[in-house]
């Protein structure tokens, strides 16, 4: 697609020119279904939750219901990788989303009807995981084609990340009140008719489709999938922010998600001090994409990297056994930072990478990033045990200091600018046979 090179001003001061990716037709029918969708996605856990204990269901079983979700994002994301690529991301999430409200609409159906054992809430959750693999790099590779400007493209991710920040803190809310006052089985109800908005209004899109696939067997997923990790490995700005990302999930953020509600529990207070700084987080969240919107530094990765710094505060706050209003204020300026990272990573990616490999390029970026989430969740609390809470999180927190100043030292990520030419020249398995076996 054709994409304009007029630009507009890099500091927009009128709310309406912050706004002007939502005069692009696509977008804007994009970013109504999309959000409509998200905020479903996001009462959905709260509802399985109690559908599991409601049915007399343990940890345990809640336990497998979970891992049931997360497991095949982890498998299949690759694969979700070479399908937006062959594909193109419209076709895949809108089956994607057709998928999950297909499962969500038979689980609340199994719910009403009293009929609904852990094992096949377990199969069900398994095929919405599924279906979220796939959405996350054809997530990735859509979003260039939504907008004509690529002036436009850093506002586009902003707004999306905004979408995501608010409905983080609105539908685990909603949630609670409709769970409460009708039961799970509506909440998944309720999601099963956001998705089909979401399908809706991807269906509407008019977008370039990819070409059909020539006659004759085309290249082996394995084949693709090596040379998007050949294309991966060749841009070292790339790999270097993936791999500073997996670390802080593994060090800070998964620390963090455990040790900061037992802090809470213990030192401030209970849970209503946990939801005050988790809710703050994402009040940050939503003023850091608000102040994003209109805005394009001229070395993202650098501003990236430095807003990234923030995530080190409520951990150093909850180390140092700082008061409530301490750690909210660092959970405030997380917000903010998480806003930025997440704005300006995506839309440099966008912009650099070739379309033809954004959903490779998304997958291995979003399965090294979150990865090792999962380890650190668990042994966060056995580790804490023998050397104490604060120590982890103090540890977290220097990890993050470190972790930026490392970062912020290697040329290809503090000095690379927008304007700059991609040099990756990854060899293909064309030019080295031997790869392609």
């Amino acid at each position: 697609m054709a994409v304009e090179t007029e630009r507009i001003p890099a500091r927009p001061r009128r709310l309406g020119d912050r706004l002007a990716v939502l005069r692009e037709r696509d977008f804007r029918l994009f970013f109504v279904g999309y959000t409509t969708s998200l905020l479903g996605s996001s009462m959905a856990p709260v509802a399985v939750a109690f559908a599991v204990l409601d049915g007399g269901g343990g940890g345990t079983a809640l336990g497998w219901v979970m891992a049931a979700r997360i497991l095949p994002v982890v498998l299949m994301l690759l694969a979700g990788g070479v399908i937006a690529d062959r594909l193109g991301g419209r076709r895949v999430m809108l089956g994607s989303e057709a998928s999950r409200g297909l499962v969500q609409a038979v689980f609340a159906a199994l719910l009403a009807a009293g009929r609904a054992p852990v094992w096949a809430m377990v199969v069900l959750v398994a095929v919405w995981g599924v279906g979220e693999a796939l959405f996350m790099p054809a997530f990735g590779a859509i979003v260039p084609d939504l907008v004509r400007r690529k002036e436009l493209l850093g506002d586009a991710n902003t707004l999306l990340g905004l979408a995501r920040s608010v409905s983080t803190v609105a539908g685990p809310a909603l949630a609670g009140v409709v769970t409460a006052a009708s039961g799970p089985a509506a909440v998944l109800l309720v999601d099963a008719l956001t998705y089909g908005v979401g399908a809706l209004a991807l269906a509407r899109l008019r977008l370039p489709e990819r070409k059909a696939p020539g006659a004759g067997p085309g290249p082996s997923m394995i084949r693709e999938l090596r040379e998007g990790w050949a294309e991966f490995t060749a841009r070292p700005w790339f790999w270097i922010t993936t791999a500073q990302m997996g670390l802080f999930n593994l060090l800070v953020w998964a620390p963090f998600l455990v040790l900061g509600p037992l802090t809470s529990q213990r030192e401030l207070g209970g849970a209503r001090a946990w939801g005050l700084v988790m809710g703050v987080y994402g009040a940050g969240a939503v003023l850091g994409g608000l102040l994003m919107l209109g805005r394009r530094p001229g070395r993202p990765l650098a501003v990236a990297t430095l807003a990234a710094l923030g995530w080190a505060l409520p951990s150093a706050a909850f180390g140092a056994g700082l008061a409530l209003p301490w750690v909210a204020a660092g959970a405030l300026v997380a917000g903010v930072g998480s806003a930025v990272c997440g704005a300006l990573f995506s839309t440099t990616t966008q912009e650099w990478v070739p379309r033809e490999l954004l959903g490779r390029m998304t997958a291995y970026g979003s399965l090294g990033a979150f990865a090792l989430g999962p380890l650190g969740l668990a042994v966060a609390g056995p580790v804490a045990d023998h050397l104490g809470a604060a120590r982890v999180l103090a540890a977290g927190a220097l990890w993050q200091v470190a972790a930026t100043a490392v970062v912020l030292a290697l040329p290809a990520v503090r000095d690379r600018t927008w304007d700059e030419p991609d040099d990756a020249k990854a060899p293909s398995p064309q030019d080295h046979p031997d790869r392609a076996r």
